[in-house]
C-alpha cells in the first residue's frame, strides 16, 4: 500500500470493528476517536537520514517499514484531550510546545515517543559525529505540523464509546540490563467499544521494553517489534491499535534467550524475524489482557500538568548544549524545581542550570493516567529501590523516592513513558553510582548514569507526579 493511501486510510480515524466479548463499561458521555499518520522521512542521498541511538555516523539506507504518529482522542462533555505516541526516539519539550500552541482547544495534548532506535535522530546527539548536530530541522518541523494534522483528522471521527481495563504479565519478555534486576513486566490497556455498534473501536497498549530488537548495525528506517505488534492486533480485532511505552528505565530490552524460531534456534538482536517474532509475543500478551478486561469509567477527565526544572549536572549534556548538537533553552537553577529561573545565556555557562520539562497527571474517571518525561526506572514503579542500598552507591541513605504503585494506592493505572519529553533515565537517587568506588563489586560503573541529567532527577520527577496527583486528589 502506498504511502499516500496509508494516510488517507488512517488520518480519517479508522473505526472499522469486530464484536467483542464481556460486556463494557457504559460511560454515556466518553466520546473516542483514533488517527495515524505516516511520518518516514525521505532518503534523498544529498540529505542524510542519520538513525537515533547506539552511536553517532548510522545512516539510513532504506525503509523497512514505515513510521507513524498514532493518536486517539476523548472527550467527555466538558474537556478534550489527545494523547499521540510517534514512532521516534523521543519528541523533545519545545516541539510539543509548537504542537500544542497549534490545538489550543484542546484542553490537553501529550506527545509520546516509543523511543525507537533505528528511526531518525530528533535530539541532535547521534549526527555525523559527535560533534555533528543529527537532526533535519525541515523533517523535525514535518513531524509537528503531520503531528497536529492527525489530530485534526481524528477529530471528525468521535464516536460515542465504552471501555474495558485490562492487564496481563510476563516478566520472561524482559531482559534488565542493571542491578538490581527489577522490572514491570505488566502489559496494561484499554479496550474502546462504539457504543452503538458493540464493536470494537480501538485499543491502546503501554509495554515496558526498548524498541532495540535490531541493533547497532540495522540502517533501515523501521519501527521495530512495535511495527509488528501494532499490525497483529489490528488484524485480529479489525481496529486501530496505539503503543505507548511505560517504565524503560533499567535497560528494559528483549530478551536474549526467550525467541525462537521454528527449528527452536534462538533470535537475537539484529534480526528482523527476531523483532517479528518479539512483536508477536507481545501482541500474545495483549491478547492475555484483553481476554480478562473488566469495565472501567473514564469520565469525567481531570488534568494536571506543569512544567519542572530539572538540574542538568551531566557534563556531557551540558556541552552538547553549549556546542550547539542539541539545541535547547537552559535555565538558570533556583533550588526549588517548580520556579523556573532566567534564561541560560553565554555568560551562565558556569552556573548551575537546568531544563524545563513537564511532569503530567490525567485523572480518567477510575483510572489514573501518569506522564513521565523520559525513562523511568522500574523501581520507581514497584516500590522496589534497593533497600538497604549497596555502600558503595554515591547516596546509599538516600530518601526513597514515592513509587507509582503508593501513589496510586492500589487502583487503575497506565504510565506513559517519555511523554512531552525525554530527558533520560530517571534513576533512584540511593542507586546512582558514578564515582569509585562502584556497586556491587564491579570495577566500572553500570550503565545508566552517562543518560541522565543527574541525580536529582528521580526525586524531583516523583515529587513533581505526586504533586499533580495532589492537585486533582486533593491527597
Amino acid at each position: 500500500m502506498t504511502r499516500w493511501i496509508s494516510n488517507i486510510m488512517c488520518g480519517v480515524c479508522l473505526v472499522t470493528c469486530t464484536v467483542l466479548g464481556p460486556k463494557a463499561a457504559v460511560c454515556a458521555s466518553l466520546e473516542v476517536a483514533f488517527g495515524a499518520w505516516d511520518i518516514t522521512p525521505a532518503l534523498v542521498p544529498e540529505r542524510p537520514v542519520w538513525l537515533a541511538g547506539y552511536v553517532p555516523g548510522r545512516a539510513a539506507t532504506g525503509v523497512h517499514d514505515p513510521l507513524f504518529a498514532r493518536c486517539f482522542l476523548l472527550r467527555d462533555g466538558t474537556r478534550k484531550v489527545a494523547f499521540v505516541s510517534v514512532d521516534l526516539i523521543g519528541l523533545q519539550y519545545p516541539a510539543v510546545q509548537r504542537i500544542r500552541s497549534a490545538l489550543p482547544d484542546f484542553d490537553h495534548v501529550m506527545v509520546c515517543s516509543t523511543h525507537n532506535h533505528e528511526g531518525p535522530d530528533v535530539i541532535g546527539v547521534w549526527g555525523k559525529t559527535f560533534f555533528h548536530r543529527g537532526v533535519d530541522e525541515e523533517y523535525l518541523a514535518a513531524v509537528v505540523d503531520k503531528t497536529v494534522q492527525v489530530v485534526r483528522a481524528a477529530e471528525a471521527g468521535f464516536v460515542a464509546a465504552t471501555v474495558d481495563f485490562g492487564t496481563a504479565e510476563d516478566e520472561s519478555l524482559l531482559d534488565d540490563g542493571r542491578r538490581p534486576v527489577v522490572k514491570d513486566g505488566v502489559l496494561r490497556l484499554l479496550r474502546f467499544t462504539n457504543a452503538a455498534t458493540k464493536k470494537a473501536c480501538g485499543i491502546v497498549l503501554q509495554w515496558s521494553c526498548h524498541p532495540e530488537a535490531l541493533g547497532a548495525r540495522n540502517t533501515l528506517l523501521t519501527a521495530d517489534y512495535p511495527a509488528t505488534t501494532i499490525a497483529a492486533l489490528a488484524e485480529r480485532w479489525q481496529c486501530p491499535v496505539v503503543l505507548f511505552m511505560g517504565a524503560l528505565g533499567g535497560l528494559m530490552a528483549p530478551p536474549q534467550d526467550r525467541i525462537r524460531d521454528d527449528a527452536g534456534r534462538v533470535l537475537g538482536t539484529g534480526d528482523f524475524e527476531f523483532a517479528r517474532r518479539y512483536g508477536l509475543a507481545v501482541a500474545e500478551l495483549a491478547d492475555r489482557a484483553l481476554a480478562q478486561a473488566a469495565e472501567i469509567r473514564l469520565d469525567p477527565i481531570a488534568v494536571s500538568a506543569r512544567p519542572v526544572v530539572i538540574p542538568v549536572d551531566n557534563p556531557v549534556y551540558r556541552a552538547a548544549r553549549v556546542f550547539g548538537v542539541v539545541r535547547r533553552q537552559g535555565r538558570l537553577w533556583t533550588g526549588d524545581f517548580e520556579q523556573l529561573g532566567a534564561v541560560a545565556t553565554a555568560d551562565s555557562v558556569t552556573q548551575p542550570t537546568g531544563i524545563e520539562t513537564e511532569v503530567s497527571y490525567l485523572r480518567l474517571g477510575s483510572l489514573h493516567l501518569l506522564g513521565i518525561p523520559g525513562e523511568l526506572y522500574p523501581e520507581l514503579v514497584r516500590g522496589q529501590v534497593a533497600s538497604p542500598a549497596d555502600p558503595a552507591a554515591d547516596f546509599p541513605t538516600a530518601a526513597v523516592e514515592p513509587s507509582v504503585v503508593e501513589l496510586t494506592g492500589g487502583e487503575k493505572w497506565m504510565l506513559f513513558g517519555l511523554a512531552n519529553d525525554e530527558i533520560g533515565y530517571v534513576i533512584p537517587r540511593r542507586q546512582w553510582d558514578n564515582l569509585p568506588p562502584y556497586a556491587y563489586g564491579r570495577s566500572t560503573p553500570q550503565y545508566g548514569e552517562i543518560n541522565s541529567c543527574g541525580p536529582q532527577v528521580a526525586p524531583i520527577i516523583m515529587q513533581a507526579l505526586a504533586n499533580r496527583m495532589r492537585d486533582i486528589n486533593g491527597k
